[in-house]
């Protein structure tokens, strides 16, 4: 059997039904557009750890498909998760003798420093959202001020707001999957149990809201003219606008998530709390991904630590 023919059968016939649907064309696209078109010509009792090696190797090196160069290591990583699973369950049914990539060298992950607004750039977008009539603006505001991803704030529905308690509920996400050339957006339960979760609501985000749902006439808190879902190529085009508008360089609509989790921790926010208001795993992820980006946070205490020393008061050491 042809790797090819395994890989369609396993995640067809094993896989396809055990995990969401953007999960599912994930795999599908990275066996098609990286595993197949080096290895999947080879017998499944051909692949052996030296075969898996030089793959990986090139695939470091110049798996990139758009400049040849490096791939992206979380990219190489997708794609020995999905080798690694379905070479595991070759071996479970028979079909090699031993399951090689466990012998394969990959290269170190590397935690990419996170890209965030400053702030002056911060209250320039925030300026230019409030100014504006458009009430799906304050979208932008609103992951500001929360943190959430751009799935959560499409899906979130009025009814995920608990006015009297100021309490934002995220219980469900929407994702992007794009099929025989189209774009559709799918709404499921949150990825994992961390990332449902719920998120105190600022006072004057608050207040902001309610003025919002006065005058909405759709389920949904950022809507389409017909009340629609909008959809998320849609309002990341709206964010570019909003950058472009204001004169701020480019940055992926992530960086608002960023920017909050590094504005929380300059004021103070403990590493736990936030973790659990980013729907993060566990506060180990928190502090690895945002513990470099806390510079002008770890001067400041730095400082008032110091002002624990009275040198005044201290006979001069030097003359």
């Amino acid at each position: 059997m042809k790797l090819n023919e395994w890989l369609d059968t396993w995640l067809n016939k094993y896989v396809k039904n055990t995990i969401k649907p953007k999960t599912y064309y994930a795999y599908q696209n990275m066996i098609r557009l990286h595993i197949s078109p080096m290895l999947g010509d080879k017998d499944l009792y051909e692949i052996n750890a030296e075969i898996l090696q030089d793959f990986i190797n090139y695939k470091v090196e110049h798996g990139n498909l758009i400049n040849g160069g490096p791939l992206a290591t979380n990219t190489i990583f997708a794609i020995k998760s999905i080798l690694k699973q379905a070479l595991e369950f070759a071996y479970k049914l028979g079909f090699i003798n031993k399951n090689y990539l466990c012998l394969i060298s990959f290269p170190k992950r590397i935690e990419k420093e996170v890209d965030a607004f400053n702030l002056d750039e911060q209250k320039a977008i925030e300026k230019y959202c409030l100014k504006s009539n458009k009430s799906n603006y304050f979208g932008i505001i609103l992951c500001l001020y929360t943190g959430i991803r751009i799935g959560e704030l499409l899906a979130l529905s009025w009814n995920d707001i608990d006015f009297d308690r100021k309490l934002l509920f995220i219980n469900h996400t929407v994702t992007n999957i794009k099929e025989n050339g189209i774009y559709s957006n799918i709404l499921q339960e949150p990825k994992t149990k961390s990332s449902k979760r719920v998120i105190p609501i600022p006072i004057n985000i608050l207040s902001c809201l309610k003025k919002i749902k006065k005058q909405s006439k759709s389920v949904f808190i950022i809507s389409t003219r017909n009340n629609d879902m909008v959809s998320i190529r849609s309002y990341q085009r709206t964010f570019k606008r909003i950058l472009c508008k204001c004169n701020i360089e480019h940055k992926n609509f992530h960086a608002l998530r960023h920017t909050f989790a590094t504005r929380a921790l300059e004021s103070g926010m403990d590493v736990k709390t936030l973790s659990e208001i980013l729907g993060h795993k566990n506060a180990t992820v928190t502090l690895n991904r945002y513990s470099h980006s806390m510079l002008n946070y770890k001067i400041l205490t730095m400082n008032k630590l110091s002002k624990m020393l009275c040198i005044e008061k201290i006979v001069p050491l030097f003359y």
